[in-house]
């Protein structure tokens, strides 16, 4: 049995994850009924709510999850309301339930913005939210900071273990691969990518989550040091990445 219930509002994705003896906790929730009829339906009792950045997508549930579960909120910014309980810094050790968290400043999206790091143990592979940092195939705007704060933080999530499963805070995994394909169209890695996601949307099958290696084998915004696409994008080889990934995004931004 997964420790990861993901639940789709939209596109945004909210997750609940077990924590030992019909515990769990919830990180970024954006709306809170779907968490609650959640809670109820897999006979879990929240004893914490995770939170990567401060945009309302992520965080419009909270006030009522708490007032309704009195459950602790860990956030990244004292002016959210309600205001958390504790805030989650980089090197943090979280313990919730039976479950040890590693906080991950990973700044980029907004100034603030954290991500949780789950290692594996000997029957769950580890286990990394995201939120707006990394996608499926992409990466999130920028929106509080520049290209090389965003490049250093996907970088740090880049090193984690390529057997680590991406839990990320939207599903725009067909555009990020569709995007990838309009930049690089004789990627045949990227090609086969966006056909396996094609498919799984045809099927009504998640995109996500992905694993680290898959995101570092075919998200384009991880490839900016690649010969060939900075050749893709007109770029001079030796442009260095943060160059590169900021032209990515600068065109992500413009795409459809």
């Amino acid at each position: 049995m997964s420790h990861v219930i993901g639940l789709k509002q939209g596109t945004n994705l909210i997750y609940l994850h077990r924590c030992g003896n019909g515990r769990a906790f919830v990180v970024d929730p954006g709306g809170a009924s779907i968490v609650l009829k959640a809670l109820d339906m897999y006979k879990v009792a929240p004893m914490a709510i995770l939170l990567t950045h401060h945009h309302w997508d992520h965080v419009g549930g909270v006030a009522d999850l708490q007032a309704r579960t009195g459950c602790e909120v860990i956030g990244v910014d004292r002016t959210l309301i309600p205001v958390p309980d504790r805030i989650a810094a980089d090197g943090d050790v979280l313990a919730i339930g039976d479950v040890t968290i590693q906080v991950l400043a990973t700044p980029g999206h907004t100034r603030n913005s954290v991500c949780y790091y789950i290692p594996a143990t000997h029957d769950a592979p580890g286990v990394v939210y995201t939120g707006d940092t990394l996608f499926v195939g992409g990466c999130g705007r920028l929106l509080e900071c520049d290209a090389s704060t965003m490049w250093q933080s996907l970088q740090r999530l880049a090193a984690l273990p390529d057997g680590t499963l991406v839990y990320c805070g939207h599903d725009y995994t067909l555009e990020n691969y569709e995007f990838a394909v309009s930049i690089d169209p004789s990627n045949r890695r990227l090609c086969e990518r966006l056909a396996q996601v094609q498919k799984a949307v045809e099927y009504d099958q998640p995109t996500v989550p992905s694993t680290m290696a898959q995101e570092k084998a075919t998200n384009i915004f991880l490839q900016a040091g690649d010969p060939q696409l900075k050749a893709a994008l007109g770029m001079m080889p030796a442009a260095p990445p943060e160059q590169v990934f900021a032209e990515l995004r600068r065109r992500k931004d413009l795409f459809g």
